[in-house]
């Protein structure tokens, strides 16, 4: 049974979502990354894993799928021992009517309060680096001096290649602050930076998606993404390397899935279709694929010990936040 991502993915080698800064705390303020380089493109892609997806051999799929491959390194930060016990502990918090079963729905609930979590933490984090007043918002004026004033304020620092560069991240994240910004005021609620921040959580945001999707990818901006734009957004290939299975496999997406009025390349009506696609819910998708593959008797629930058994999967998904609430105390959930 495949499933979705239920986090944001770039690319299938993740190339995108490197970043390519490095936060410098100095004596008396700190180097922010641009929003672009900070969190990478938002939109997913449906191929999670150069891996086989095959759950009887490994789960290196769903790893990599769930958390890409440095966040699923978080797995080895504890022994099967500690992690049994602890997910013990997180699996009485998702059974939420306490009948000692879990149910997909009871998942499906956990998965997005984890996520929500996430974001919230996330949110409260970029506050305080970027509210400067502490009122409890952040300006345009906060955001784009903090980030942005070292970058394109020395000469010396940046060649003119790198200062056009990040002139140009600028008045992108400018555009996106302004979108997120729903009265106009250039002070962002904390409603609305989270918005900035994570505009795929909104759907008034969805157009920015779109927008900054097509621009990430259109190389020859026609304002259409062909299929070899499609495929070098996903993949570079080395010198004289033979075009691996996966991205012929990729060719063929695009030409069945993607191109829906078949004309070649796909427009905004179609990339928008695959990136906000109406019938794919992945926490939902996630939530049934844990079910489905450690539902043992069949009954389409599970017990804390069906879970336990197959603990591996489970601390490698979005269910434990990508392994990272084994890290956590019990009295923090």
């Amino acid at each position: 049974m495949n499933c979705g991502c239920f986090r944001v993915v770039a690319s299938r080698n993740m190339r995108t979502l490197t970043p390519l800064l490095v936060v410098a705390i100095c004596t008396s303020w700190v180097v922010c990354k641009p929003t672009q380089e900070k969190k990478g493109r938002v939109h997913h892609n449906k191929d999670l894993s150069d891996h086989q997806h095959d759950d009887s051999q490994d789960f290196q799929y769903d790893h990599e799928a769930f958390l890409g491959k440095e966040e699923a390194k978080t797995f080895d930060q504890l022994t099967p021992e500690e992690s049994k016990e602890r997910l013990g502990k997180i699996v009485d918090n998702i059974d939420s009517n306490n009948d000692t079963y879990v149910t997909a729905s009871e998942i499906l609930a956990w998965i997005k309060f984890v996520h929500g979590r996430f974001v919230s933490e996330d949110v409260d984090k970029q506050l305080r680096l970027f509210d400067k007043n502490h009122d409890g918002s952040v300006s345009w004026a906060e955001y784009s001096n903090q980030t942005y004033s070292h970058l394109l304020g020395e000469v010396e620092f940046y060649d003119v290649v790198e200062k056009e560069k990040y002139r140009k991240m600028k008045e992108r994240d400018e555009r996106r602050f302004k979108h997120a910004d729903k009265d106009g005021d250039l002070i962002a609620t904390r409603d609305e930076f989270t918005a900035f921040l994570h505009p795929e959580e909104f759907d008034y945001m969805q157009d920015m998606i779109v927008t900054e999707t097509i621009e990430d990818i259109d190389k020859n901006g026609d304002g259409v993404v062909d299929v070899d734009e499609y495929i070098s957004d996903m993949y570079t290939p080395e010198t004289d390397e033979p075009e691996p299975e996966w991205v012929k496999t990729e060719r063929q997406q695009f030409k069945d899935h993607r191109d829906l009025n078949k004309d070649g390349k796909m427009d905004r009506t179609e990339i928008t279709h695959w990136i906000h696609p109406q019938d794919y819910d992945h926490a939902d998708l996630e939530a049934k694929h844990l079910i489905y593959e450690s539902d043992k008797d069949k009954d389409d629930k599970l017990t804390k010990r069906e879970i336990l058994d197959n603990w591996n999967m489970f601390v490698g998904s979005q269910a434990t936040n990508y392994g990272e609430d084994l890290t956590r105390r019990h009295d923090e959930f």
